[in-house]
């Protein structure tokens, strides 16, 4: 594909009813780029990434991942992308190990219970692997979760709010795994609300209010102070401390 996005959206709409969620977005991500999502709830963040991982359907507009329209190619499409999201999509009965392997069937890998236990031991939950996934704390079912996101090993990963409810630990260990995955060439689209988290996790950002957006750039050197202050502008807010008690 050469220089070309490996994701590339244009005039995107969404409306529900009289309310447009999504107005007009046009933006694109290079491939192994990081891009980090920022607004307000109802900005759309959520609502985008469902369009993107071809899991609700848009109202108007175009997309494009990895050059192929992702509804007419679906099973290819599916085969590159890998989501993380508020829910962790496991099976509460079956233990952690079997949630693995019925991912890697599904994705028919060549050893399922290898690419499990391997994933196993990197999230750190080897030996809670014969426990059912309702047993695990909220920390490690989304440990379990981000295992079962890797399972395939894709190409594009999409987090929606990823560290919401983590513990100190697990977030760390997402963290560091979001960091190899950079490193690994990766590409990354973290929706968060968490303004240093995601600017140390991405190469840039794009803030979204009222189904647009409304400042993108990059985020090396980029000030903290200041993009708080730029984010609060752009989304209407006082920032914390700001307003009145």
């Amino acid at each position: 594909m050469g220089d070309a996005p490996i994701l590339e959206a244009r005039n995107l709409m969404k409306r529900f009813g009289a309310i447009a969620a999504l107005d007009g977005l046009d933006f694109e991500i290079a491939r192994g780029e990081s891009l980090a999502v920022f607004g307000p709830n109802g900005a759309g963040k959520t609502t985008l990434t469902r369009i993107l991982t071809s899991s609700l359907k848009m109202t108007a507009g175009s997309v494009r991942i990895a050059g192929r329209d992702p509804h007419a190619h679906e099973i290819e499409t599916k085969a590159i992308l890998g989501l993380i999201s508020h829910q962790t999509f496991q099976y509460d009965d079956l233990t952690a190990r079997e949630n693995l392997i019925f991912f890697a069937r599904l994705y028919a890998l060549p050893d399922p219970a290898a690419r499990a236990d391997a994933l196993l031991g990197s999230v750190r939950l080897t030996e809670r692997a014969d426990d059912p996934a309702r047993t695990l704390s909220r920390g490690m079912q989304q440990r379990l979760a981000l295992a079962r996101c890797l399972i395939h090993d894709p190409e594009i990963v999409f987090l929606d709010e990823p560290f919401t409810g983590l513990d100190p630990y697990a977030a760390a260990l997402l963290r560091a795994t979001l960091e190899r995955l950079r490193h690994e060439g990766r590409t990354l689209f973290l929706v968060t609300h968490n303004l240093v988290e995601g600017l140390e996790l991405s190469d840039r950002w794009m803030i979204l209010a009222g189904g647009r957006i409304r400042a993108q750039g990059a985020s090396a050197g980029m000030d903290r102070l200041a993009f708080e202050r730029a984010y609060f502008e752009h989304v209407g807010g006082p920032p914390p401390g700001g307003g009145k008690s």
